[in-house]
């Protein structure tokens, strides 16, 4: 007995073809965006051949991620804390040179410690505000949307009563090439 099959929509090189939106669950929309955002922090990792480590608790500081490597001058395998942040409120795709997030004032004073043992970055992912946009998979490929960011915030003043407002540049995408870089600087005893 012979099952048909429908034919499986061809992929063009353009954007993955649409489907209807399914049933989504009842989770909390933040709480899904977390969880995107680990998603893509390991494909980073995965893709640039790091480890990570989930402090617990975690005190602030999201992940742990090192890389070694015999041409790291410092030691043959270097860490960096990573703290994650998601947010649809900066639309995907920001003009200019940088886009303004708003931290808590006692997040950024933990970021922003200088001299520190092990270097710290943030980054933030900047989603579609419709959850369905979020993904879409294809037979040769997956696109997770849409973007993280990165930055250093090493000696950032605290300018808020309560919150402060700083500059992530958009010219540090947050891929496996961004992370092997900043391993590299790392390893050679410098900041991220």
């Amino acid at each position: 007995m012979a099952l048909a099959q429908p034919d499986p929509a061809p992929l063009t090189d353009g954007p993955l073809q649409e489907r209807p939106v399914p049933l989504r669950g009842s989770i909390a929309t933040t709480s899904c965006m977390e969880t995107l955002q680990v998603g893509y922090l390991h494909a980073v990792a995965a893709a640039s051949g790091c480890s990570l480590a989930q402090p617990f608790p975690d005190n602030g500081i999201d992940w742990h991620v090192s890389h070694s490597s015999r041409g790291h001058e410092v030691d043959d395998e270097v860490t960096i804390k990573v703290q994650l942040k998601c947010t649809y409120q900066v639309a995907p795709n920001p003009p200019g040179p940088f886009f303004s997030f708003t931290l808590d004032n006692d997040h950024l004073v933990k970021l922003a410690r200088t001299p520190v043992s092990v270097h710290k970055i943030l980054v933030v992912m900047l989603v579609p505000r419709r959850q369905d946009q979020w993904l879409r998979v294809g037979h040769d490929r997956m696109e997770l949307r849409h973007c993280c960011y990165w930055t250093n915030l090493a000696g950032h003043p605290v300018t808020g009563r309560h919150k402060t407002t700083v500059r992530i540049p958009t010219a540090r995408v947050f891929d496996d090439r961004a992370l092997c870089e900043i391993m590299t600087r790392v390893g050679a005893g410098g900041r991220p």
